[in-house]
């Protein structure tokens, strides 16, 4: 655990160089394209538009009694603009030591700045956005404490990501076929989180599946916050935790044993 306490608090030391390698990463994400910037913010942007166009406007669907909200639109925004962010934050994460090689290779450089770089830039372009959907969702519900819970949310989603995101390209960097099974996961996961449907429509027998997906419990606080305008429950913040611990348990003992290999795996 010293190992990985050693690599966060280098984070911290360089913050201004991250903070320059965050803004170059989000800027390379649009360069040579005319419309520049908006790009990053458009894509995601169009997507769940297109849900509420689809779903709430065009077909007018209805989810059944129980669910939070009737409204399949708004109900697929609320959670599938987070694990957009999730997926983005994480593949870009899992990629950044590949990518990075070549400059680690000539330069003793903390390997998790990288990683932390490919990351906040998702977090920079996924965060307002995030930002935006929610202050929709909360104007509708009367002003309480709830309010409080959302950048509590937006920040251990962030940790969340950062820890898998690292021990993924560690991963990544001794074995590539890594990429291509995160990947395969990442697309499959949607189906394995209550983001098209309610939890409660899942079968009751195999709804510990649903569990295995680290952002279902994010998903659901989004959902009791923005839909009902409540405190997302305890388990919500207890089964986040759990999730960030154990990916920070393997996450330090892959730091320790992958320190003297990790540059010649790269």
């Amino acid at each position: 655990m010293d190992t990985l306490l050693r690599e966060w608090a280098a984070i911290w030391r360089a913050r201004d160089l991250v903070w320059v390698l965050t803004q170059r990463e989000v800027a390379a994400r649009h360069t040579g394209t005319a419309l520049g910037v908006i790009w990053p913010y458009l894509q995601p942007l169009l997507t769940v538009a297109a849900y509420y166009l689809v779903f709430d406007i065009v077909f007018a669907m209805r989810l059944a009694e129980g669910a939070p909200t009737r409204a399949v639109g708004a109900f697929l925004i609320v959670g599938a603009l987070p694990w957009m962010a999730f997926c983005d934050a994480v593949s870009r994460g899992m990629n950044s030591l590949i990518e990075a090689g070549g400059l680690l290779q000539k330069n003793a450089l903390p390997p998790i700045l990288f990683t932390a770089r490919a990351v906040f830039a998702s977090a920079i372009i996924y965060g307002p956005l995030m930002g935006v959907v929610g202050f929709a969702y909360l104007v509708s519900q009367p002003l309480s404490i709830a309010w409080l819970a959302f950048p509590l949310l937006l920040f251990l989603q962030l940790a969340l990501s950062l820890v898998a995101g690292y021990l993924l390209a560690i991963l990544a960097a001794a074995l590539r076929d890594t990429v291509q099974i995160v990947g395969f996961l990442l697309s499959v996961g949607i189906y394995l989180s209550p983001i098209l449907f309610p939890l409660n429509m899942f079968p009751d027998a195999w709804r510990w599946v649903l569990w295995l997906n680290p952002m279902t419990a994010l998903v659901q606080g989004y959902q009791e916050l923005m839909l009902v305008g409540a405190w997302p429950p305890l388990s919500v913040w207890y089964v986040t935790l759990i999730w960030i611990m154990v990916l920070t348990s393997f996450l330090a003992v892959l730091v320790k044993r992958s320190r003297d290999q990790l540059i010649d795996w790269l």
